[in-house]
């Protein structure tokens, strides 16, 4: 019962998640649920990237221009699957849409830290690339 739950809680330390999400897929959650045993909560960022042509990276990445799912879309997905783990919007995370973000700049000492997670060879093969084309193959994008 979600009232047995603490809210999520603005002053508390938090775990960043920023991307596409295009769309949220199996390896998407269990960097969730790995980045959420670091503080007891997350903030799920995502990128406006809807049917963006151009270059999403804007040169430091590679070109992500196959973004057919909209803002909605994507938080309804991510609500959606992280429901079906017991997770809410609200209490073990948020989430926030936020500009086509392509560059975190920090000075030295700012209080916060970039981790990069191994997952095991079968999360990191899960590829939104991939289900993007077999999802276009079945009709349902």
């Amino acid at each position: 019962m979600l009232l047995d739950k603490p809210m999520f809680d603005w002053k508390k330390p938090t775990v960043q998640m920023l991307g596409r999400w295009q769309p949220w897929h199996p390896g998407h959650t269990a960097l969730f649920k790995k980045a959420l045993t670091t503080t007891g909560q997350v903030v799920i960022m995502v990128r406006d990237v809807y049917n963006f042509d151009g270059d999403a990276g804007a040169g430091r990445t590679v070109k992500q221009d196959d973004n057919p799912f909209g803002e909605l879309e994507v938080v309804k997905n991510i609500e959606e699957a992280l429901a079906q783990e017991g997770y809410h919007n609200g209490y073990e995370y948020n989430i926030l849409c936020v500009p086509n973000i392509v560059d975190i700049s920090y000075g030295r000492g700012v209080g916060y830290t970039f981790t990069e997670h191994d997952l095991g060879e079968e999360i990191h093969n899960i590829s939104a690339t991939k289900i993007r084309k077999q999802m276009r193959e079945e009709g349902k994008l």
